[in-house]
């Protein structure tokens, strides 16, 4: 079966959402990056509800955002200490931003998607945990700051 464009797109969204999600999950509850990785990719990926599918993730993309996330945290975590006001490092920040800005920090330095394309799907992420907030633009503003970190040459 050949997958539309579109389709794999969508695919690549729903593998930096369930890359935000497994991260925050690590981090919840102390399950190591296999078992995560596992049980989102025999459980999470298409699983159904009531009345709503999840969406078939990238599994390849999923993958390399988590190891990606959980090999170089600390790099990617300082480059977020230094995109946030000196107020504000990483611990202190929303758990769900923290495994975003984690996820986002890996595609940034280790992934060939251009920062635009990155930054746009970690916003709308973001928005989606944070409907009623202003999470969405804290964000863009976070992951523009590590984006021109990371890949300068991309601006």
């Amino acid at each position: 079966m050949t997958l539309s464009g579109n389709q794999k797109r969508q695919m690549k969204s729903a593998a930096r959402l369930f890359a935000v999600q497994a991260l925050f999950q690590m981090e919840a509850s102390n399950q190591t990056v296999d078992q995560i990785m596992v049980e989102f990719e025999d459980f999470r990926f298409g699983e159904e509800f009531d009345d709503y599918a999840m969406a078939e993730g990238d599994s390849r993309l999923f993958r390399k955002l988590v190891d990606d996330a959980v090999n170089h945290q600390a790099q990617i975590d300082q480059m977020t200490d230094r995109a946030l006001v000196a107020k504000w490092p990483i611990g202190r920040i929303d758990p769900t931003l923290r495994a975003l800005f984690r996820a986002a920090g890996a595609e940034l330095t280790h992934g060939d998607a251009p920062p635009k394309v990155v930054i746009t799907e970690f916003v709308d992420i973001a928005k989606a945990f944070f409907p009623e907030s202003d999470e969405g633009k804290f964000a863009n503003a976070v992951l523009d700051h590590m984006a021109r970190e990371a890949k300068p040459e991309a601006f």
